[in-house]
């Protein structure tokens, strides 16, 4: 008799094909390689999959708002060379505003554009008013004060205090290389993706306590 599959119940995989499906998943292999190695098509790989990263997407949402030290920055995620532009602003590129609590976790986010308002918002609905944020200096996160977080501090590149001590962000910059260097294993994640993708990667970082229902 088959068994059936209490997981995801409208698949037409076994039990034990999931869980090495699962397997494979913690592996970091794509669905390519799950797909040679289990036998089951790269068609029944990819929703199942997408359905396992939509999962640790809501888990993610779960573990904010963050207290205590916490270090803010944005990223960009695309092409290294944009036509007409680099840095934050170039074109063409995914702009991602992350907070990560020191020795802990991350939280991602999505932005349209760099104004100020959009990391502010990303702050104030996940770092409670009583956090330390620190920052790189970036013009986007001024006005934290006025919005009630009483521990700003902001370092510029090149500033004298990168002389007497580590880079006060120099977690969220690891975590940057690190969802880059992954985004590059997979060879690009495609655009309607990423999203998840990422949000696979700020799991990786969670505290799995926390993260058990």
């Amino acid at each position: 008799m088959r068994q059936v599959n209490r997981y995801f119940r409208f698949a037409k995989i076994s039990e034990a094909g999931f869980r090495h499906l699962l397997r494979c998943f913690a592996l970091d292999l794509s669905a390519a390689q799950t797909a040679k190695m289990t036998g089951i098509s790269v068609r029944s790989v990819n929703p199942i999959f997408q359905w396992l990263r939509e999962k640790l997407a809501q888990e993610c949402e779960k573990l904010s708002p963050f207290r205590g030290d916490l270090e803010a920055d944005a990223s960009h995620f695309g092409a290294r060379r944009a036509r007409g532009r680099r840095g934050r602003g170039a074109a063409g590129k995914t702009i991602v505003f992350g907070l990560l609590k020191r020795d802990d976790k991350v939280y991602t986010q999505i932005m349209s554009n760099v104004s100020r308002a959009a990391p502010q918002a990303v702050i104030r609905n996940h770092a409670s008013f009583d956090s330390t944020i620190r920052t790189d200096g970036w013009s986007g996160c001024d006005g934290l004060i006025d919005l009630g977080y009483e521990r700003h501090f902001g370092v510029h590149d090149g500033d004298s205090e990168f002389a007497v001590g580590p880079n006060p962000i120099d977690g969220i910059e690891s975590f940057w290389g690190f969802a880059e260097h992954r985004s590059t294993k997979f060879h690009g994640v495609n655009r309607s993706t990423f999203p998840l993708h990422l949000k696979e990667t700020e799991f990786g970082l969670a505290p799995k306590s926390e993260t058990r229902s």
